[in-house]
């Protein structure tokens, strides 16, 4: 086991290491949502009368577009931020789904509003425009269900290799929430067994001493 003077530099360390991850994430994400506010289709229509209008054949499918481009990039983004925090050691654990679930959400909601104000400052919505007029309206996510594909998805990564993986303490070195902080190769004395005097140690894994033992007297 650590000492009590270790415990708390590693506790220090894991929750820097996760707070990191969160901070990357929400950027990833608002990067994301800049590339959808430049990518997204606008929605051409023609003004009939003054404050009304007609969509265009077939424009109203860049809706669909739209949020489908929308679900793509924060499905990428939650792939690769789970990836990327795996490959810190130290975060391994409860404490790491938890951050990346958080982190995962709040970056969906962050890309949604940066990419629509990216999409408007493209394409300002027209304020008084001539009848007969082709305007183009900025993009939106429309649905907020589109917002849980990112930290879903990124949950899911995260059970994913640490199912895959073989170690107990997913060689964090740390065993608990925030760790036990127990080193991967140490051995704890509760792992050994002793016997009556006279008798060998054994292991729970059934390791044995396949050497002679000593026989008592036989009772008269």
């Amino acid at each position: 086991m650590l000492g009590r003077g270790e415990r708390p530099e590693l506790l220090r360390r894991e929750v820097i290491g996760v707070g990191i991850v969160m901070a990357a994430v929400l950027v990833a994400s608002a990067v994301a949502g800049v590339v959808w506010g430049l990518l997204a289709p606008t929605e051409r229509l023609r003004v009939t009368q003054p404050g009304r209008a007609a969509v265009l054949t077939g424009e109203s499918l860049h809706l669909f577009d739209a949020v489908g481009m929308f679900v793509c990039l924060g499905a990428v983004v939650a792939v690769l931020s789970a990836v990327g925090a795996w490959r810190v050691r130290i975060t391994r654990g409860p404490a790491l789904v938890l951050g990346m679930l958080l982190a995962s959400g709040l970056g969906a909601a962050l890309m949604m509003w940066i990419g629509e104000w990216v999409a408007g400052a493209r394409h300002p919505r027209p304020v008084d425009p001539a009848i007969g007029q082709l305007i183009a309206l900025p993009a939106e996510v429309g649905t907020d269900l589109a917002l849980l594909i990112q930290p879903f998805l990124a949950g899911l990564v995260l059970l994913f290799l640490a199912a895959l993986h073989p170690a107990v303490d997913l060689n964090s070195g740390a065993d608990g929430l925030l760790g036990d902080l127990r080193p991967a190769d140490s051995t704890d004395e509760s792992d050994t067994y002793r016997l009556p005097y006279g008798a060998e140690q054994y292991r729970r894994s059934g390791d044995f001493d396949p050497s002679s033992q000593p026989r008592g007297r036989s009772a008269i």
